[in-house]
């Protein structure tokens, strides 16, 4: 009689083994699923570029000194005549793009977005330190008759009037400058446009950080679980001892799971409140 109880006492013990076990194979199944899909989203973000063919001025009439603080207050004219878009705000990072860019061209001769030596648009601003989203660059070539008469020249082009009254844009830095080009003496306009990284809430890459240090843990208790299922499966209690001992290595491994559960937990918590702040960021960046 002492047996057959002793045969049925076990088989509870197997069932509630067995029953965590696939308690625990399911869970570790789908977590990979959601942190997985988290690493690095503000890294990865696509950045974006606007840069309309560069416009050249065929005009012949004697060039008017173009200003750069002028070429700034029309362009935002402009954005307040054409639905009353915000102003965009100079920034001292986008004007030393647009400095270092109009005297790239002089000095290599060309007119293109991208130098001779592949540098574009989006480079020349990050090589300042400005950390982008959206950045646009309207170029221009020739005389004008000063600087209402080259932004309206912008305004007349599509592409260059689309960065104009982009109204996702924030930002703007200009450049201005005569000098020689092809031989003749002219002049070079820049605008960079920028909707900065810090226009929109990051995710909290402290949050991340947690996320994966949970992961880790999570790996060292299932290997614990997985050595000590082992060495239940392989053990064969007889004596009264060793079925005490068989029993305390199952409160171990019970405890484990529920270690596990525990942190499984924790864990799908923090990352339904990062993608959360995710969503919030694309959703920023988007519009």
């Amino acid at each position: 009689m002492k047996k057959i109880l002793s045969i049925s006492v076990l088989g509870a013990v197997f069932a509630v083994l067995f029953y965590f076990r696939a308690d625990l194979l399911k869970v570790y199944k789908a977590l990979p699923e959601i942190s997985n899909n988290i690493p690095n989203i503000v890294n990865d973000i696509k950045k974006e570029i606007s840069a309309p063919a560069p416009l050249r001025s065929s005009s012949t009439a004697p060039a008017v000194v173009l200003t750069k603080a002028g070429v700034i207050e029309r362009t935002n004219i402009e954005r307040q005549n054409n639905g009353g878009l915000p102003v965009l705000k100079e920034n001292t990072k986008l004007n030393a793009a647009a400095q270092v860019k109009l005297k790239d061209m002089f000095a290599k001769q060309y007119f293109e977005h991208v130098s001779p030596l592949g540098i574009g648009p989006g480079d020349l601003v990050e090589a300042q330190g400005y950390d982008y989203i959206l950045a646009g660059e309207n170029l221009a070539l020739g005389n004008f008759a000063g600087d209402k008469d080259l932004v309206t020249a912008w305004m007349n082009s599509p592409g260059h009037r689309a960065n104009i009254l982009n109204n996702r844009y924030r930002e703007i830095g200009v450049a201005v400058g005569k000098g020689i080009y092809e031989g003749h003496e002219t002049w070079l306009a820049v605008q960079e446009f920028g909707l900065p990284l810090s226009a929109c809430p990051s995710p909290d890459k402290m949050l991340q950080t947690d996320i994966y240090g949970g992961e880790a843990g999570l790996n060292i208790l299932k290997a614990e679980a997985e050595n000590l299922k082992a060495e239940l499966e392989a053990n064969e209690p007889k004596t009264r001892k060793e079925f005490g001992e068989y029993n305390q290595k199952v409160d171990e491994y019970n405890s484990l799971v529920r270690q596990i559960n525990s942190l499984i937990d924790e864990i799908k918590t923090m990352v339904i409140k990062y993608n959360a702040e995710v969503q919030a960021f694309n959703l920023c960046a988007g519009n």
